[in-house]
Order: C-alpha cells, then sequence, then structure tokens
C-alpha cells in the first residue's frame, strides 16, 4: 500500500484554543491509526548531519525551518492514495488545532511495489 509523509505544524495556543471534545477525537483517531501499524511521533528538536564525500560527520543543531508555527510532529502513513491520506491527516491533532498538516507521498521502495 503507498505511504505517506505526514508533517503537522502548530503551537500549544492553537491546541488550547480548540474545543477539548476536538481534540479528544483527534487523538483517538491518531490512537486507531497507530494500532493499525502507522508511526507517528511528536517532534523533537532537530540537527542537520552532513558528511560530504563521506569525509567528515559535520552536526548541526536546529531547528532549521522558518514558518509560521513550529513542527508539532511526524507520522508514517500508509493510505490506498493521496485523497485517503489527505481524508487521514485532517483528522490529527494538528489539523483540527489551528495548525496545518503538510502531506508527502513517498516512491515506492524498490522491490516494493506490491
Amino acid at each position: 500500500m503507498p505511504r505517506f509523509i505526514t508533517i503537522g505544524y502548530g503551537d500549544r495556543s492553537g491546541y488550547d484554543r480548540t474545543a477539548k471534545t476536538v481534540r479528544d477525537a483527534a487523538h483517538a483517531a491518531d490512537a486507531q491509526r497507530m494500532r493499525e501499524g502507522d508511526v507517528m511521533g511528536i517532534a523533537g528538536k532537530p540537527v542537520q548531519v552532513r558528511n560530504h564525500d563521506a569525509a567528515e560527520v559535520r552536526v548541526t543543531q536546529g531547528p532549521f525551518l522558518s514558518a509560521d508555527l513550529p513542527v508539532a510532529g511526524f507520522a508514517l502513513v500508509e493510505a490506498p492514495n493521496l485523497e485517503a491520506a489527505i481524508e487521514i491527516a485532517a483528522r490529527s491533532p494538528c489539523a483540527v488545532a489551528q495548525g496545518v498538516v503538510e502531506v508527502w507521498p513517498l516512491d515506492p521502495t524498490p522491490g516494493d511495489e506490491g
């Protein structure tokens, strides 16, 4: 089945402005997706890794993206198509709590096309 990376952007103030019943339903939907095998998590502090020409590993502390909202979480979801992945993302805590979610289709892994 096709896989998609979702990147959720949001902040605590947007989360707090969202009705508890809406937040709870979004968390329940995420919990169900995780029971079905999707991988999800709250974003930690990123690092950049460079190893140009495989000569020297350099690590730089982040964050690096500049956006209106901070990165709040990630998920790796399976869905039959992009439209279904969008429906999943639309029910996520970031989407319902005044944030935004990007959905990135992943190209099939060689040998894993179905």
